[in-house]
């Protein structure tokens, strides 16, 4: 039974806090087992959210996944995301069924548009609600929505239509503190973390992350994990391509930081004062 403290969206279904990321993953034909082991441990471990997306190697990703949960897809939470230049009523419906085939599945958890593009909001809350009364998705949302894009988005869609809209979120990117979140539980839309440990090098090597993992007896990768999923409107989505690095996320989820780890990170790494652009890579 695992362990990961599990969120309850607005729909009902709970997932875990610390899911699992894909990005950059699936593209390399040397990495592929290695990859394939790291997903299927993750979800031994209960990191049963897997995020992907259309985009990610051109569909690689997405191929990768499905071959992981090949014979596990009931105990999954399968998270995909379509172009903004997919997003027409058409285009949603046709990059739906193909990355539905990539995975080798009959339908997605949850299907985000992966952020906004010129096609109006209200078409593509039609795709998906068509899709959804297909059976192709069970729930929509959207990915990297400022608060001005998400009360547009939400105030075009049914009551609870959108679930989750997924951002940048980290100690470096921490914009979305000063309204995102609120918002997010005003409307009972979660938040979902992508890079919460950064992009690696400089981010790990602060000496405070290091220094408050020091005192725990864990790494910094953990500290900042940890330090994303404080807030309980907030899951996480970290990438792990070896079985070490999963094993060391999972842990993640049991680490409680102090009052006084918290001030010495916001020490470190100032909150917002202020509204900011919504970060994205």
């Amino acid at each position: 039974m695992s362990g990961i403290r599990q969120a309850r969206l607005s729909c009902g279904v709970e997932v875990p806090v610390l899911g699992q990321g894909t990005w950059n993953m699936g593209d390399s034909r040397a990495a592929h087992a290695t990859e394939l082991k790291a997903l299927r441990l993750g979800l031994d471990l209960g990191m049963t959210l897997i995020d992907t997306a259309e985009m990610y190697g051109d569909g690689a990703s997405e191929r990768l996944v499905g071959e992981a949960i090949v014979g596990r897809r009931d105990e999954v939470f399968l998270v995909s995301k379509v172009l903004p230049s997919n997003a027409s009523r058409p285009g949603v419906a046709r990059a739906c069924r193909d990355s539905l085939k990539r995975l080798g599945t009959d339908r997605l958890d949850l299907y985000l548009l992966h952020w906004r593009g010129g096609i109006a909001l209200g078409e593509t809350i039609d795709a998906f609600e068509i899709l959804r009364r297909e059976g192709l998705i069970l729930q929509w949302g959207v990915s990297n929505f400022d608060v001005d894009d998400m009360a547009e988005f939400v105030g075009r869609a049914r009551p609870g239509g959108c679930l989750v809209n997924q951002v940048l979120y980290n100690l470096e990117h921490r914009g979305i503190e000063h309204d995102m979140i609120q918002y997010g539980v005003e409307q009972n839309v979660r938040l979902m973390a992508y890079s919460p440990v950064g992009q690696g090098g400089p981010l790990l090597r602060h000496p405070v992350l290091n220094a408050v993992g020091a005192r725990h007896g864990c790494s910094a990768a953990q500290v900042a994990l940890a330090w994303t999923i404080r807030h309980r409107g907030v899951i996480s989505i970290p990438k792990a391509a070896t079985e070490a690095h999963v094993r060391e996320n999972a842990a993640a989820a049991a680490l409680t930081l102090a009052p006084e780890d918290l001030a010495e990170l916001d020490a470190a790494f100032t909150p917002p004062r202020r509204k900011q652009p919504l970060a994205m890579l």
